[in-house]
């Protein structure tokens, strides 16, 4: 049983002044916190370096691409097929990789963002988790696997054909325009459906005439990025649309199109000098295409935002 306090004993406030902290002398840094501090700067230090080596990674690999494939580059380079004398050109390639990616596109849009209205404005909390694990799911599946099930599907019957790439693309793109598009439609403001429900609107006007144009720059620029990165698979070209007859230009996609990632991945292999120095050409048009394209949507999203005043 403890003691009890000494009734005469004098209060805590009532110490001599000597006794008291003097609330105007300078804080004094304790061991626990110069560690905190320390570690603090070392963490700072690390990511700061984990960004300098990745900018630094990106701007080795334009630099390595650019130096080999800008000498190639002309204006016969972009527009002559790969039979013309000396390096050949790349416009079938060129061509091909516009038609495959634009049927993709075509396909994976209107699905992607039909997708993300109904996790927007109609799925319930199971079947909206459901809908995003599965999308989850294709967006880490290999390309691979997907060419192979579409190679499966369509190539053995039918033989090699630019539609059967565009729709393994497609798949690749619906995960990636199906999440970034609902993303965008989060950042659409609540009150702007409540005004629409105020005015007795139905749901599905809603959504088509307020909601959709409202995120129609985030939406775009989704569908821009997923299509860049289509435009560099090459795995999807070399199962479904590799067996080429003929160097020409053409446009029907039920024929095989070549890609321009198929095409650097066919030079490289040929050993030939002409080839090498073509495939260089190539990969820089392609990383030129990307690139911009990134760009491009990137300042197309920051330019939408200001003007929704996000």
């Amino acid at each position: 049983m403890s003691a009890l306090p000494d009734p005469t004993a004098p209060p805590m406030d009532d110490r001599p002044a000597s006794s008291l902290p003097d609330p105007t002398a300078p804080l004094t840094a304790s061991g626990n916190l110069r560690r905190r501090a320390a570690v603090s700067r070392l963490l700072e230090i690390v990511a700061t370096g984990s960004a300098v080596l990745a900018v630094g990674v990106f701007c080795i690999v334009v630099y390595a691409i650019a130096s080999r494939g800008a000498s190639v580059l002309s204006f016969s380079f972009l527009t002559t097929d790969p039979s013309a004398p000396g390096v050949g050109g790349i416009a079938p390639a060129i061509v091909g990789t516009g038609v495959i990616v634009a049927i993709a596109t075509a396909i994976a849009m209107p699905l992607g963002v039909l997708v993300a209205v109904y996790l927007i404005e109609f799925a319930g909390r199971r079947s909206g988790r459901v809908v995003r694990t599965a999308l989850d799911l294709m967006n880490g599946l290999p390309t691979v696997v997907v060419a192979l099930m579409v190679y499966g599907l369509l190539v053995v019957d039918h033989g090699d054909s630019a539609i059967a790439a565009s729709i393994a693309l497609a798949i690749i793109m619906l995960p990636l325009i199906a999440r970034s598009s609902h993303q965008v439609l989060l950042l659409v403001p609540g009150t702007l459906r409540e005004a629409a429900d105020a005015l007795g609107v139905s749901r599905w006007r809603a959504v088509l005439g307020v909601v959709l144009p409202s995120a129609l720059g985030g939406i775009v620029t989704a569908t821009i990025l997923a299509a860049a990165r289509a435009a560099g698979e090459t795995v999807p070209l070399l199962f479904l649309t590799s067996l080429v007859v003929g160097n020409t230009v053409h446009v029907n996609p039920l024929h095989a199109m070549y890609g321009m990632p198929y095409v650097v991945f066919q030079d490289l292999e040929s050993g030939v000098p002409s080839g090498i120095a073509q495939a260089w050409g190539t990969a820089f048009v392609l990383m030129a295409f990307i690139l911009a394209a990134n760009v491009g949507a990137r300042v197309f999203l920051a330019r939408n935002r200001s003007r929704l005043g996000l």
